[in-house]
């Protein structure tokens, strides 16, 4: 492989994204884009050798090889057989594969790896070489292949395992904090910067030391890799042996003179002995005994080490939470202590408080100036940063026993928390293997709390309804007021990034009207596309989250091919089929703020527009007026639309045969039309089923989030009768 500018991929914990893609620019990394769960970045081969070395938040990084169709076992059996193997590992190496995701045709992850595995045997067969050897214990090589839908991303594991593996824990007690996540704290925190002043780190509950291990290995330069035994790129035809011998011994150069150096003051406490003992032999594995010293304490005899002035430090720790140890009263009473501590002992430091319940981050009865929300695995949590100086314990809210809810929620807060978190429960793991970051969490579950609310990344849209004719108006108030007290809590999210669009007492074209003028965009990512959404200015946030589906359908389908966006809105679809290799799309709308949005979505995903054409006209018009043939052709019409730039007005049950009749004018001879709307009582136009072949996908492209109650859209496929 030549040393020019390759794509590579990192992953990392849910909510580290912005974190690790700042972190591979101090790296080398020329460009980054970040994704659910892990950053693109480009750059020389020296920079993945950096990444591999230094990456303290990164799970692996992968060097992405193709994208497979998968719509059967015999189509990613030949894609994968496609591949030349023979350039990327000699058949001497032992390798395994990573298998996750699935589909109709590969409905288990073992016969992925199974058909995978197969398709690299035969290739070496093929060429006359050795078999290669599987081996799933210890291979050389490790290969990971993630199905999402019926693509399946074939990448090569170059770090040949999970990056937060330092080695420096041999066994790992109840709930471990994982390596990278307890860097981002202490990065969120600002240890380094703390670091440089002289101050110290203080951890109250240290357990096996895992934080005050990366503390020290920040502060004394050490590569969290440097004693890795073995990397996956070391097996693989692009590895330069020279490169990585000058990186690798830059690396142990700085890690002498870091350990030469006077570090910090780093202290770690915990009232179990056992733990302690635990974090002592970690710690001596590092050879750090001497800059980190850990002791049996309880919380409530903490104190400041005095031996030497320490005007400036932070306190930083993981206490336990209701998932892991204890009733809630009882730990709601150790926050309460730990917060008089800090205040009484640690005045002018800095404290971070990593928790998995909100409530109990805000029983220490301080104020924090910062909230970040981070996964511990599968478990939603809270980093909590407070500044020390000229704080003072509050009221702590009441812990109760049974729950999670603090007392001061009414009945119906209580019941609406319990609902959302019933759903999150039943999402989770579709959201995990899809990489989903925006989606519909609740749908008017419970008909008396008539709210949408939508997820999008780390903030949260809230859409009201009309309330059904028996509640009265303040009987309606009273139930969002009970909406926005549990939400905080339940999403364990700050309350300034959930944003409420109340129902409007307005009637006519005035409910479409500007909502606000903060122009407040934020970018969330779907797919390979990264989007731009305003949850404050306008009725809707620019993103339909129930057509995620067709959208990603269209990005598969558009290589290639000429694409036509009908009733375009901010042209998220235009974004897939253009990142998808459509050979041109072109997007029609009435409305200049959507499609200015549309060529923002553009430049957002560094899109050249020349074949990429946004035209302002009326649909219908347009289409009457044309003569280009199109492919794939999406239309989403609105259900009604009296808009001053048309005339007349547009009904989508009363128009639709006729819009449809001119949009298949338009249509190849195998191409297909997309005809969705959200009509409830919507029927399709019989001269329209009598003259071309319509199939009803509308099961299809409604995602888990949006499968529950009313159905949010139906849809149509229709293609030229043969």
């Amino acid at each position: 492989m030549k040393d020019e500018k390759n794509a590579w991929f990192a992953t990392c914990p849910k909510g580290l994204e912005s974190l690790l893609a700042h972190e591979l620019k101090t790296l080398g990394a020329d460009s980054t884009r970040e994704t659910v769960a892990g950053v693109h970045f480009s750059g020389p081969q020296a920079v993945m050798y950096r990444a591999c070395l230094w990456s303290r938040l990164a799970n692996r990084i992968l060097l992405p090889l193709a994208e497979i169709n998968a719509a059967d076992e015999a189509l990613f059996y030949k894609g994968m057989l496609a591949l030349d193997w023979g350039s990327i590992f000699t058949a001497d190496k032992r390798f395994a594969i990573d298998f996750a995701g699935q589909n109709d045709s590969i409905r288990h992850s073992r016969f992925g790896a199974q058909r995978a595995k197969d398709a690299i045997v035969d290739w070496f067969v093929a060429d006359a070489q050795e078999r290669p050897s599987v081996d799933l214990a210890q291979p050389e090589v490790r290969l990971a292949v993630r199905l999402l839908r019926n693509i399946a991303h074939v990448s090569i594991d170059l770090s040949g395992g999970s990056l937060h593996r330092r080695g420096y824990r041999a066994r790992a007690g109840a709930a471990p904090l994982k390596e990278n996540l307890a860097a981002a704290i202490l990065l969120r925190a600002n240890w380094p910067g703390i670091a440089a002043r002289g101050g110290a780190l203080v951890d109250p509950m240290c357990g096996a030391g895992t934080l005050l291990l990366e503390g020290a290995m920040m502060a004394a330069d050490i590569a969290p890799a440097l004693d890795r035994p073995s990397f996956g790129f070391e097996h693989l035809a692009l590895h330069n042996r020279l490169q990585w011998q000058a990186i690798l011994t830059d690396a142990r150069g700085r890690s002498e003179r870091g350990r030469a150096a006077t570090l910090p003051e780093i202290r770690g406490y915990d009232w179990d002995l056992a733990v302690i003992r635990q974090a002592q032999a970690c710690i001596a594995s590092m050879g750090l005994e001497k800059s980190i010293r850990v002791s049996c304490k309880p919380v409530s005899k903490l104190r400041k080490p005095s031996h030497l002035p320490l005007p400036v430090g932070l306190l930083v720790c993981n206490p336990p939470y209701g998932e892991r140890i204890g009733e809630k009263k009882r730990l709601g009473e150790l926050y309460l202590q730990l917060g008089h501590t800090m205040i009484a002992e640690f005045a002018g430091w800095h404290a971070a408080v990593f928790t998995s319940d909100l409530e109990l981050g805000k029983a220490t009865g301080l104020r924090s100036h910062k909230r970040y929300s981070l996964f511990n695995g599968a478990i939603p949590t809270t980093l909590l940063l407070f500044d020390l100086s000229n704080n003072e314990i509050r009221s702590a809210p009441k812990i109760t026993d049974k729950d999670t809810e603090t007392v001061v929620l009414s009945d119906g807060a209580i019941m609406f928390a319990n609902r959302v978190r019933k759903n999150r429960k039943r999402l989770a793991s579709w959201l995990k293997r899809e990489q989903v970051e925006c989606y519909r969490l609740y749908d008017a579950d419970i008909p008396e709390y008539a709210v949408a609310v939508d997820i999008y990344g780390a903030y949260a849209h809230v859409a009201e309804y009309k309330a059904p004719a028996s509640v009265s108006e303040d009987l309606a108030r009273q139930r969002l007021a009970d909406v926005r007290s549990a939400l905080p809590e339940v999403l364990a999210m700050d309350a300034a990034n959930i944003v409420y669009k109340e129902r409007s007492r307005q009637r006519g074209a005035e409910q479409y009207t500007k909502r606000d003028d903060r122009r407040d965009f934020i970018t969330v990512h779907e797919g390979r596309a990264s989007l731009l959404v305003n949850l404050h200015d306008y009725l809707d946030t620019g993103l339909f989250l129930d057509h995620r589906p067709l959208r990603l359908r269209v990005a598969q389908e558009a290589a290639g091919k000429d694409f036509l966006n009908l009733f375009c809105y901010t042209g998220s679809a235009t974004v897939h089929a253009a990142l998808g290799q459509a050979r041109s799309t072109v997007s029609v709308d009435l409305s200049n703020t959507y499609l200015d949005w549309l060529r923002r979505n553009f430049s957002l995903n560094k899109l050249e527009q020349n074949s990429h054409e946004v035209l302002r006209a009326d649909c219908q018009t347009w289409l009457a007026e044309s003569s280009r043939r199109f492919d794939i052709i999406l239309l989403d019409p609105p259900s009604f639309s009296n808009s001053k730039s048309m005339d007349g007005s547009f009904d989508v049950q009363r128009d639709h045969g006729e819009l449809i009749r001119l949009c298949m004018a338009r249509l190849r001879p195998e191409g297909q039309l997309y005809f969705s709307n959200n009509r409830r009582s919507f029927s399709l136009d019989e001269g329209v089923t009598e003259t071309y072949s319509c199939r009803d996908i509308t099961r299809q492209t409604l995602p888990p989030d949006f499968q529950r109650g009313r159905k949010a859209h139906r849809c149509w496929v229709l293609t030229h009768p043969e």
